[in-house]
């Protein structure tokens, strides 16, 4: 079991999602029965997989007992198995909102929900460039189908956008792999750092442009200026759960360009070493600021959350962008942090829209607020978090981010940071006080029910973050240790190299 251990979190959803959608005949109360056991399942494998590696080892799995350079390889390490329970958490949450109702109005939504599990965790955990690809297909595909099941009028419009843009980036990411294999010979991440490095001058400016295309899907998908415009409309249209899934999904994005920036071009990349890094830092600071606007210009709640989202990428942009550990580490947290109270957000504009009638989520109309005390304490809270203010998680992260940033960026980050924390704050109590405070009192709304399994993933979202900061000092130990593992490329490429064939001797 412990040396098939990082291949599991992608075999067990995968086996899920089949079983599923021979079930379906079997009626919904099944398929949610079946969802709980695999999502308990998968917590299991993720909560092993990350005490396997918390002592600094690197597990490395050869798919088909092929040497790494040959085959294909899954990597498993501090940073990899972080996001693999990062995203299993999350799952279980907007999975127990989903079973509320929603799941009824969307063909195969329990299927599609294991298939979308199966694409994060192996683009967590594998270590060629070419399976990135594909597990970012498999992940986009389930989106798709996620997105737009019981879909109609805008929802089924921007969901169309949401996917012509898509394969237009992994048309990108194609084509970019075919230069790199065609350039260095190989697609295994860590045979190409050490390609990469010893590559004929002639052949730099090549891959420079490969690398380039290949970091614009990543800036793509992660929702890096000015490659953002397709999110707000996205994720605010989305039903609720998914929205809330889609949390983490620039996540993988970022988690990309942190893994082949310190692994491709890292200290030991030569002439390339520190690709694209002050490019990033200042895209992401002005990322940040225009997001910040976003936040305090939006009309819809859902909006609002949205252009959080987009902070939340602004600001690790910066910090991976930094390349030290303690900002990589501060980071780390904070992008934890940032996927559970981003979700959490998501589904409390669910609740707070159903109950305003025909007003929805507008904030400029005034509306009835019927039985306000708990959607408006739960918004309290995931408002502190977010907004950065003490003492919730939120402004753990961003302290420890600050803390860290090198004395010669000091100045201009902190105001970044500062300034666009600001609008957060000033765009969040906007929000708050036209839902609940300017209530037309006169009129009558149906006070729309939150369900028990709602009211429930919500305050396992929010109570995730509440035990990110009561565990803050363990978590941070745990990210920072990560991010020094992250920037010694030179352990990980060893042990990649290291690893041979159980049955096969490698040819030389």
């Amino acid at each position: 079991m412990k040396e098939h251990l990082v291949i599991l979190p992608v075999l067990a959803p995968l086996f899920a999602g089949a079983v599923l959608l021979l079930c379906e005949r079997f009626g919904l109360a099944a398929q949610r029965a079946l969802s709980a056991l695999a999502m308990g399942l998968l917590l299991a494998l993720s909560w092993a997989l990350v005490a396997q590696v918390s002592g600094g080892d690197i597990q490395i799995y050869l798919l088909g007992d092929w040497p790494a350079r040959l085959g294909i390889a899954l990597m498993a390490d501090r940073l990899s198995a972080l996001m693999v329970l990062t995203s299993t958490l999350l799952a279980i949450a907007c999975l127990l909102y989903a079973c509320a109702g929603w799941d009824r109005r969307a063909p195969h939504f329990h299927a599609l929900f294991q298939f979308q599990l199966v694409g994060l965790n192996g683009a967590f955990l594998t270590g060629d460039a070419f399976n990135l690809f594909v597990f970012f297909e498999v992940l986009l595909i389930a989106s798709y189908g996620l997105m737009l099941s019981g879909g109609r009028g805008v929802r089924m419009r921007v969901g169309l956008h949401y996917v012509a843009f898509n394969i237009a980036a992994s048309t990108l990411f194609l084509i970019a792999l075919g230069l790199l294999y065609g350039l260095l010979g190989t697609l295994n991440m860590a045979e190409m750092a050490l390609r990469v490095a010893a590559a004929p001058p002639q052949d730099l400016k090549l891959i420079q442009a490969a690398a380039g295309l290949m970091l614009v899907v990543f800036c793509a998908k992660a929702a890096l200026l000015p490659l953002y415009f397709w999110l707000p409309e996205a994720y605010s249209r989305a039903p609720a759960a998914i929205a809330a899934l889609f949390a983490v999904m620039t996540k993988v994005g970022l988690y990309a360009v942190l893994r082949v920036g310190t692994l491709m071009f890292g200290a030991s990349a030569g002439a390339l070493a520190g690709f694209a890094n002050s490019a990033l830092l200042y895209l992401g600071v002005a990322a940040l600021l225009l997001a910040g606007l976003g936040v305090l210009a939006a009309a819809r709640l859902r909006v609002l959350v949205a252009y959080l989202v987009l902070v939340s990428a602004a600001t690790l942009f910066i910090a991976f962008a930094l390349a030290q550990p303690e900002t990589i580490g501060a980071g780390l947290y904070y992008l934890v942090h940032s996927t559970f109270i981003a979700a959490a957000l998501f589904l409390i504009a669910d609740l707070i829209r159903r109950r305003r009638g025909d007003a929805r989520d507008w904030l400029q109309i005034i509306a009835p607020m019927p039985a306000k005390t708990l959607p408006a304490l739960m918004f309290l809270t995931a408002a502190v978090s977010v907004a950065g203010l003490p003492p919730l998680s939120g402004f753990l992260g961003k302290l420890m981010l600050m803390q860290a940033v090198p004395q010669a960026q000091t100045a201009w980050v902190w105001t970044a940071i500062l300034l666009s924390s600001f609008m957060v704050i000033a765009g969040l109590a906007r929000a708050g006080s036209r839902v609940f405070w300017r209530i037309d009192e006169s009129a009558d709304a149906p006070a729309a029910p939150i369900r028990r399994p709602e009211t429930l993933a919500v305050a396992l979202l929010l109570g995730y973050g509440i035990a990110m900061t009561v565990a803050a000092g363990p978590i941070a130990g745990y990210t920072r240790a990560a991010a020094e593992q992250l920037l010694d490329a030179e352990a990980a490429i060893g042990q990649m190299r290291a690893t041979a064939p159980l049955h096969r001797s490698p040819s030389p």
